[in-house]
Parts: C-alpha cells; sequence; structure tokens
C-alpha cells in the first residue's frame, strides 16, 4: 500500500472499477479497495452467474415445451455440472478485472474501509489518504430481525450450493425468489416454497402480467403463498422450520434449505460516514444528480446510492458521470436517466420499461391500454409457450409509448426496443410502419402498439 491518493475507490464492481480507470487514464494516482475480489455483485454473485444456471434451465423447459412436438428428449438437471459451468465465468473474472484495473496504473487491494477522517480511511488496520473518495460498495441482503436469522441462506451462498436442496423455501417474492425458484424447480427440487407478505409478487410489474406468471409458477409446481409473513426460522436437526403468519392462521414449512430474497439494502453500514459528513438514509447515501455526497470530495453511484433503480447499467451510468465530474473538478455532468427496462429472468420472463398504468393515471395521463394475451400468436405456438401476453400504454394526441409490460420468451430482448422507441420519441404509428425480420419476437411489436 502507498498511503496516499488522488482518488480512492471504494468498491470494485460495476459503479466504482469504471471511476477508477477513468481517473488512472488522466495521470491520478488511484486505489480501489474491496472487501472481496474485484468484480461486484452482478459479475460475480448477481445476475450473471444467476443467468447462467438459467441457461442450463432452459433446456429443460425447452424439451418440456417441445414434448409430443417432435422432440424426443429427456432431460435433467446436474446440479454440480451446472455450478461448474457458472464457474467457468465467475472464476476468470476477478483476476480479469484487476489485472486491467493494475494495467490502468490502479492500486487494487482488498479489506473492510472505515473513514476515520475527512482525508482518511482504515483498511486493515493501515491508514490511507486521498483528496477524493468515490463510493461504489453496492448492497447487501436486508435485516429481517425475526427469530432464527441466521439460519437463512443469502443469494450468495445459494450461488455457490455445491447440491441441489431437495425442500426449499424462499422468504420474499421479488427477483431473487421468483428467478431461483424457478431455477431449483426444474433442476429436480421436489418441494419449492415462495412466501411473500404482500398479496402478490414482484410488487413494481404489471399486475395482469405478474398474475400470469403466478400461474406459471404453480403450473411449474411452486407452492406461491402470498400475505405470507415469517415469524421465526427453526432448525431441527438436519431440517428447518420456517413459522409463518397468513390471514387464515399460522402455517409451517419444513425443508432443507431456507433462502433470503426479501430484497437488499445499501451496504454502507461499516464505513462511518458520520466521519466525514455524508448524509445517507434507509434508500442510501444522499447524492445529487452529478453523484456528488454531501461532502464535495466525495462521490457515490450504484446500488449504494440513493439514485436510480438498483440496476447494474444504472451503476455505470452514474459512475460515468461521478467520473467525469471528479476529473473535471466541478458538477459538468449530471445524470439523465433514459427509459429504464426491467427483467424478471423467470420462465417465462417478464420485463417492464416506463409507466405502469397506475402511474399514468396517478400523472392525469391520458392513454390506451393494448392488453392481450398471446398464447395463440405464431411465436408462442412455434415454441409451445403457454403463458404469454403484453400491455402497452399508449398516449393519447401523441402516441408515444408511456409503457410496455411483456411476458413470454423473447421478452428480455423486446423490452429494449420498447425503451429505444421510447427513448427517441418515436409513436406508435412510427413503429408499426417499421419493417422488423420475420418470422422474429421482434416482428411481434408492431402488433402491440
Amino acid at each position: 500500500m502507498s498511503g496516499s491518493y488522488d482518488l480512492i475507490v471504494i468498491g470494485g464492481g460495476t459503479g466504482g472499477n469504471g471511476v477508477a480507470r477513468m481517473a488512472a487514464n488522466a495521470g491520478w494516482k488511484v486505489a480501489s479497495i474491496d472487501c472481496e475480489p474485484h468484480g461486484g455483485t452482478c459479475a460475480l454473485r448477481g445476475c450473471d452467474p444467476k443467468k447462467m444456471l438459467i441457461a442450463v434451465t432452459e433446456g429443460v423447459e425447452w424439451a418440456a415445451n417441445m414434448k409430443g412436438k417432435g422432440l424426443v428428449a429427456v432431460t435433467s438437471v446436474d446440479w454440480p455440472g451446472m455450478m461448474a459451468f457458472k464457474r467457468t465465468f465467475t472464476d476468470a473474472m476477478p483476476p480479469r478485472i484487476e489485472s486491467g484495473l493494475e494495467k490502468a496504473g490502479v492500486d487494487v487491494l482488498h479489506g473492510e474501509v472505515r473513514f476515520t477522517g475527512t482525508d482518511s480511511i482504515d483498511v486493515n488496520g493501515e491508514t490511507l489518504r486521498a483528496k477524493h473518495f468515490h463510493i461504489a460498495t453496492g448492497a447487501r441482503p436486508m435485516t429481517l430481525d425475526i427469530p432464527g436469522e441466521e439460519h437463512l441462506t443469502t443469494s450468495t451462498e445459494f450461488l455457490e450450493l455445491p447440491e441441489r436442496p431437495d425442500r426449499i423455501a424462499f422468504v420474499g417474492g421479488g427477483f431473487i425468489a421468483m428467478e431461483f425458484a424457478h431455477v431449483v424447480k426444474r433442476a429436480g427440487a421436489s418441494e419449492v416454497t415462495v412466501l411473500e407478505m404482500m398479496d402478490r409478487p414482484l410488487g413494481p410489474f404489471d399486475p395482469d402480467l405478474v398474475a400470469m406468471l403466478v400461474r406459471a409458477t404453480e403450473d411449474l409446481g411452486v407452492d406461491l403463498r402470498t400475505e405470507a409473513k415469517v415469524l421465526s426460522v427453526d432448525k431441527r436437526g438436519g431440517e428447518f422450520v420456517v413459522t409463518v403468519e397468513r390471514p387464515s392462521g399460522t402455517e409451517t414449512v419444513t425443508c432443507d434449505l431456507v433462502v433470503h430474497g426479501t430484497g437488499r439494502v445499501p451496504n454502507i453500514d461499516g464505513l462511518n460516514l458520520e466521519a466525514v459528513g455524508v448524509e445517507y438514509g434507509q434508500r442510501g447515501i444522499k447524492v445529487t444528480a452529478a453523484m456528488r455526497t454531501t461532502n464535495p470530495a466525495i462521490f457515490a453511484a450504484g446500488d449504494c446510492a440513493d439514485s436510480g433503480l438498483n440496476l447494474t447499467p444504472i451503476s455505470a451510468l452514474e459512475g460515468r458521470v461521478a467520473g467525469k465530474n471528479l476529473l473535471a473538478g466541478k458538477d459538468a455532468r449530471e445524470v439523465n436517466y433514459p427509459p429504464i427496462p426491467s427483467v424478471v429472468f423467470t420462465l417465462p420472463m417478464v420485463a417492464t420499461v416506463g409507466l405502469s398504468e397506475a402511474a399514468a393515471r396517478e400523472q392525469g395521463l391520458k392513454f390506451d391500454t393494448h392488453f392481450d394475451k398471446t398464447d395463440d400468436w405464431y411465436s408462442s405456438l412455434r415454441v409451445g409457450a403457454k403463458w404469454t401476453g403484453f400491455k402497452v400504454l399508449v398516449e393519447h394526441d401523441s402516441g408515444k409509448i408511456l409503457g410496455a409490460h411483456l411476458i413470454g420468451p423473447g421478452a428480455e430482448e423486446q423490452i429494449n426496443l420498447f425503451a429505444m422507441a421510447m427513448g427517441s420519441g418515436q409513436t406508435a404509428n412510427q413503429i408499426k410502419a417499421m419493417i422488423f425480420a420475420y418470422p422474429s419476437y421482434a416482428s411481434d411489436i408492431g402488433s402491440m402498439v
């Protein structure tokens, strides 16, 4: 370690690595510190490894949908083999990322960081100083404050399971729980239970499409219980008993593994932000549109900041703005969020961009709702997809797309096209006039608006 820097970046993920490289390329003396190997949640413990598991289970889904349609196949998941496949990506990322930073001239360090003064931090008992800091520490599983919480397995630990549990319960019904429930059920688990405290899972997504996903999830064999508040988790021998309160009374779920899937919160607890005058709340570090904190020498971006949605591309965007402002020595740039698509990678996938019906009404907007199930469309029939549909909001007079909500195969790419159309201000009529390659999932978009 060298004791003094122009910039210290705290966090080695998407929201921090770009900033470190930008500053180093500009000739600044830079250190990047993470308590884990560099790569961040997305590359090592989140979206990328998760999607590799989903890729394997897509084979199971494909075979099931094509059964009786000419495909003769018996498929099953080899859990250790699937995990080994995932590691072909995740094992390679930290050395690749860290060596890239080092080649750019960044000092790559590891340890827990705590601010000790206006220009100083403690790392593993050693003091480092810097003129500027950038915080990109991401998020962690939220604390539930229930008896037996120590028995919960985190999403990080789930992605490292050497063997598949046969009976598994997920606390929460958000992205993590729903995606992992689909993975483990298609991988052969006999009992998979999702316990959601609200009246439906995936609250931010369109309720009509979520209802379709709920039916698909139940068809898969997942026991999805809503209005289910987890009261406690007890370990009894080699199994766990989850006690749940529901409107009909108290219930229990007995399983081999209980996974924390209730969401994540900013990972800032140990930073001692008070020592440097950085204000924060439950949603994270308070930042301006320039990604500057209440301490002018400190910036923050990504899931640890109270800014945009907690998505990897948002972290990258915020990091770029923070980096440019650091180098400029002033707030030369501000974050301008474009339409932001989001996808739940269950099978079927659910995707969204823009406003929901409720949000559009709250804003007093006038619009038409185009809503239909598409299981009888060619693109669904071709792949044997049962639960498919869309909901698109088209504004009166302007004809612009206010929001798009999709479920089914191809949704994760269709939603990007909707985001592009919304970002460029295209109207429904302009989209209808476009010529897409046919047959393709994209070619369905003209019929949705």
